[in-house]
């Protein structure tokens, strides 16, 4: 591939994200009327048309989203591996802000972020474990850890765990009193610890799925929590039914504080990633962080 095509290349993946020429310009430091050109240059090359204009804006044809969604990851890992070298002589320093919810903030970051600051001592961490969505932006955080199902489209997401399974559960109490549900339908004769993650929200849904069959359930009880530390005290007094993901009953399940139940109805889903924005610099210490934090199989 010649050097002429990368570079028309690189400039239709910056009209695609800017969704406009002179945007697109302004960004790259070439003029609009530069920028329309080299794009009419490459359709010819390629003998395809890329994007549709109009006098407000572009959008991608069917091929330019082809091409697009190719070049994308692909000018990203160019862009880290630069960034990597740019750093490799810096010693990693400054403030990294993270968002995540308990969970994995306990389990899966807290481990690796304290032997972070041991070892890189102008490294400062702060972690938010609100429950809430945070915006990355808007709220100044560099990244989040997220489930998969959660990820924004401009987001860059990192797997930093295994696969999940949610579990719903109860005391032996609680279901020596009120019986043990075999099929979703069943829960709706429970009492069920609800939770809500953001005061302005609704609460969560129970989601399970079977062999296709597909269950979306709106359930109620005794109490509408919004940490699942909650769930789980409710659970073992035996008030209710809960729903958290499996790492974090496990050790209720060894000691025989709780119960587990349709299990077959809760099939394995992808787990934790921290997510960035690809429109920032990455700091040395983001990328040593991501990089300990990586999932790996």
């Amino acid at each position: 591939m010649d050097r002429d095509l990368l570079g028309d290349l690189a400039i239709l993946l910056a009209v695609a994200e800017e969704g406009n020429f002179t945007r697109a310009g302004h960004r790259l430091g070439v003029s609009q009327s530069a920028v329309s050109h080299t794009i009419r240059r490459l359709e010819d090359r390629i003998g395809v048309k890329l994007l549709n204009r109009n006098s407000r804006s572009v959008t991608l044809t069917d091929a330019g989203e082809r091409l697009v969604a190719t070049l994308r990851p692909s000018f990203q890992q160019v862009n880290d591996r630069i960034e990597e070298v740019r750093t490799l002589g810096e010693r990693p320093s400054g403030l990294i802000r993270i968002t995540a919810s308990k969970p994995p903030a306990e389990r899966i970051l807290w481990p690796v972020a304290a032997q972070l600051v041991r070892e890189f001592p102008d490294i400062r961490v702060e972690i938010s474990t609100d429950g809430r969505l945070s915006d990355l932006a808007e709220d100044r955080f560099d990244c989040a850890i997220r489930l998969g199902e959660h990820l924004g489209p401009d987001m860059i997401a990192v797997p930093v765990g295994p696969p999940l399974e949610m579990a719903a559960f109860s005391s032996p109490e609680y279901f020596e009193r009120r019986g043990v549900p075999r099929h979703p339908d069943d829960l709706a004769d429970h009492d069920c610890l609800v939770m809500r993650h953001r005061v302005d929200g609704a609460t969560y849904d129970w989601e399970l799925e079977k062999d296709g069959d597909e269950q979306t359930l709106k359930l109620d009880g005794p109490f509408i929590l919004n940490d699942s530390g909650m769930v789980l005290q409710a659970a073992r007094e035996g008030l209710g039914i809960g729903f958290l993901t499996l790492p974090e009953i496990e050790a209720d399940l060894a000691a025989g504080r709780l119960i587990r139940v349709l299990a077959d109805w809760c099939p394995p889903f992808d787990g934790y990633h921290l997510c960035y924005s690809g429109r920032r610099n990455v700091s040395s210490a983001l990328r040593l962080l991501i990089d300990r934090l990586r999932y790996r199989a």
